[in-house]
Formats: structure tokens, sequence, C-alpha cells
């Protein structure tokens, strides 16, 4: 009798498990995941080194595809970028040019992306220009 009714209590316990789990939440909110930044081709300023980057330089970063592409927005020292978006099923492809105004200068690359989710990324990097 007491195995029946330990089995007995244990079946409906798991039972009551596994409805929690199986529950359906209409106005539970799905979770964001913030886009990520990835493959930027310029080295960054680090004072140890003094990496220094040709004026002009055309560069890229890649992000994946649950970004709205229309979203992507570049600036530098807060002046907005041309850019180039090159998608394909898993990442986008950002392509800009550093302007020649900004010859011999330190500036901070502001990038921001959408996410289709709802989640918005703003990413930043510290380059130093070199003089030509």
């Amino acid at each position: 009798m007491k195995i029946t009714l330990l089995k007995s209590v244990l079946l409906i316990a798991s039972l009551m498990a596994s409805a929690s789990v199986l529950a359906y939440d209409p106005d539970k909110k799905v979770a964001c995941k913030k886009p990520r930044f990835t493959d930027f081709n310029l080295t960054t300023y680090n004072a140890a080194d003094n990496i220094q980057v040709p004026p002009e330089s055309e560069f890229f970063f890649k992000l994946p595809a649950l970004i709205d592409p229309t979203s992507i927005t570049l600036a530098a020292k807060k002046q907005p970028l041309e850019i180039k978006v090159e998608s394909n099923s898993t990442f986008h492809k950002v392509k800009a040019k550093l302007p020649a105004a900004l010859t011999g200068q330190f500036v901070t690359l502001d990038a921001y992306a959408k996410s289709t989710l709802g989640c918005d990324q703003h990413h930043a990097w510290m380059i130093k220009i070199a003089d030509q």
C-alpha cells in the first residue's frame, strides 16, 4: 500500500512539474539576443603599441543575420559615414571608408544596430589615423 501511494505521489508531482514547463504564456516576452559586432579589420588604438591606420582606409565589420540591415548606422567623430551592407543568410558585412578630413586624428567609430527581435546594441572602436 505504501509503495502504491508513493508511486501515485511521484506521478502527480512529475505531471505537475511537466505541466508548468509546457504552459504557454502569451504575455511572456521573447528573450532578446543583442547583436554582436565581430571581425572589425582595423587595428584599434593601444597607447603601448601606438599602431596607426593609414588615412582613408577601407574597413568592415560583421553583424549576425538577425539584425535589421536598415537600422545599421556608423559615425566617425559623430559624423555619419556612408556604409555599404552586404548580406547573406548568416551575417551582414558592413563596409565603409575613413574620411580624408580625419587624417592624423584620434577617431571613435560608433556603430549602432537593431535586432529584428527588438534589441539594439551600440559598439565603438578607437583608432588613430596616421598623418600622410
